[in-house]
């Protein structure tokens, strides 16, 4: 039976060091000042709203965020202030990209974004590409993927799927596929996350998917967000390799927000700071 996060408390800052770090995920939901891009019923963020989602990114305090849906890094960087985080984003033909904001005390490598993940690339209508990052730890490297999937196909079958969406998504399934494999054939310690679209239970399609690559640990396994008012996770984190040793499902966090009108919903983000921390032999 899955149960509910209890509600975040308050930490104390983590900075980056051998042996410990705290990776999160955010959905920042139409991350946008530019109304001309964005559908109808959709509002651009007002600049209060992006004020409060800072404030919310210096309570979080991680070391590293996967963002998505954000229009630029220079709206991100709003959110995750310069003197505090670099930015790197997806350098795709999307209004809303995702991408990583990683301490300024953390070296890291920016890698090619994961294309293949955009199947339209060549057509009006695009996919998100993946965001590709290696840090450059104390102790070693670790590889990062950010991803942001096919919606419309949160659950049920998606390899033999009648579903337009379901199909699509299961098309995205052999880059990563192929990304996974590669850091197995390195060796190499890895986490894949972002917004998967999908529930990602242990019997769910996408996830078995991924597991006929190499064993993969989700951090969110048999628990359900505390978000508004709660809802099953579609953002999550999955670690690989000797990854899966370091991360502790014990430090799964959701950072709800103190905002509790729906008015203010669409004014945050649907989707609440995800995190977890990795811990490892220094």
């Amino acid at each position: 039976m899955r149960t509910f996060l209890t509600l975040v408390c308050l930490l104390l800052p983590l900075q980056a060091h051998a042996g410990e770090l705290k990776l999160a995920n955010w959905d920042l939901s139409w991350l946008s000042t530019r109304q001309d891009q964005l559908p109808g019923n959709v509002r651009a963020k007002r600049p209060e709203d992006i004020a409060t989602l800072r404030r919310y990114a210096q309570q979080l305090d991680a070391d590293v965020v996967a963002f998505t849906e954000v229009d630029g890094p220079e709206i991100a960087a709003q959110v995750f202030p310069a003197e505090t985080y670099a930015i790197h984003i997806t350098n795709d033909d999307v209004v809303l990209r995702l991408g990583f904001a990683v301490r300024r005390t953390i070296a890291f490598t920016a890698n090619p974004d994961v294309d293949g993940l955009d199947l339209y690339k060549n057509a009006r209508y695009h996919l998100r590409r993946g965001a590709d990052i290696t840090l450059n730890l104390p102790d070693g490297h670790l590889r990062l993927l950010a991803v942001h999937l096919k919606a419309g196909c949160r659950e049920g079958p998606v390899i033999g799927s009648a579903e337009p969406a379901c199909q699509t998504l299961a098309r995205q399934l052999p880059f990563l596929q192929s990304w996974i494999a590669d850091r197995e054939r390195e060796g190499a310690p890895y986490v894949m996350m972002g917004d998967f679209s999908r529930l990602l239970t242990p019997a769910d399609d996408v996830l078995k998917a991924l597991q006929t690559t190499a064993p993969l640990t989700v951090a969110e396994t048999g628990q359900n967000s505390p978000c508004w008012g709660g809802a099953p996770f579609l953002d999550h984190i999955l670690a690989g390799g000797p990854t899966r040793e370091w991360l502790k499902p014990e430090t799964l966090r959701v950072l709800v927000y103190k905002e509790t009108e729906a008015a203010m919903k669409p004014r945050l983000s649907n989707r609440c700071p995800v995190s977890v921390r990795l811990k490892w032999a220094g």
